[in-house]
């Protein structure tokens, strides 16, 4: 039964992933044996955490570029391809938040987190699933959130985002899973990373959030690995279009 959930001899690409969740999932594939790929804007910490990787075995590259460009992206992934090897599993992963009342929402921002938060999920996925639909297989997983399906004051913009996120994956299925390929997604709750510090250094929102979810805490990011193996595994081979929530129980009970 192992060699279900095996990712032993595939090829991993987690965009932004030189951090947070993104680190925690590349890390997990790779310990359940696939090759990755580490990507980020800033060759620094992409590096630095190839690093890390490599330090305990793993077998990781380094892959630098901004998901909303899509020109960058094209010709990165080629590059990827063609010098590393094919893209057998991609997670996008790569995201950002700001928060502000919605009256207030500068135009600049609302630009942003949208480019940022959909556009570079369809720019990568695009360049990914041409060469998926040549091979016949492949698999795409979006990172999501509860917010897909919640609403919360002062980050509307990034609610918008990952609800679009959530269609986009239904679309992606839709259009590709008739090449042999699994689209799905992974919706976190609430996570301790650096798109949350704000809220996991506030007392009153801590308490507010252990009464508010039923498993009564934060998640903690390694708890998103499983979901991950299992949809970049032959576990899933018939789960398409579909968004898997990580959230502790918080987006089934009032």
């Amino acid at each position: 039964m192992s060699e279900l959930f095996s990712l032993k001899g595939r090829r991993a690409l987690v965009t932004g992933s030189g951090q947070g969740i993104g680190y925690a999932l590349v890390r997990g594939l790779a310990e359940h044996g696939a090759d990755v790929i580490v990507n980020g804007r800033t060759a620094g910490k992409v590096e630095k955490a190839v690093t890390s990787l490599r330090d305990v075995g793993v077998r990781a590259d380094a892959s630098v570029f901004d998901v909303v460009d899509a020109s960058a992206v094209e010709a990165e992934v080629a590059r990827i391809e063609k010098d590393i090897g094919p893209i057998d599993i991609l997670i996008n992963n790569a995201g950002m938040q700001y928060r502000m009342p919605l009256e207030d929402f500068p135009d600049d921002k609302w630009q942003q987190i949208l480019q940022v938060n959909v556009t570079g999920v369809f720019n990568v996925g695009k360049a990914v699933a041409k060469r998926m639909i040549e091979r016949k297989r492949g698999k795409i997983i979006n990172i999501a959130s509860v917010m897909s399906e919640l609403g919360r004051a002062t980050i509307a913009p990034y609610t918008a985002t990952k609800g679009a996120v959530r269609n986009l994956t239904r679309g992606m299925c839709a259009d590709w899973a008739k090449h042999g390929m699994q689209i799905n997604a992974i919706a976190p709750g609430f996570f301790r990373t650096e798109l949350n510090t704000a809220l996991s250094e506030n007392p009153e929102f801590n308490a507010w959030l252990d009464k508010r979810t039923p498993a009564g805490r934060w998640g903690e990011v390694g708890e998103l690995v499983g979901a991950a193996v299992f949809l970049a595994s032959d576990a899933s081979s018939f789960v398409n279009g579909h968004t898997l929530y990580v959230d502790g129980g918080i987006t089934v009970t009032v």
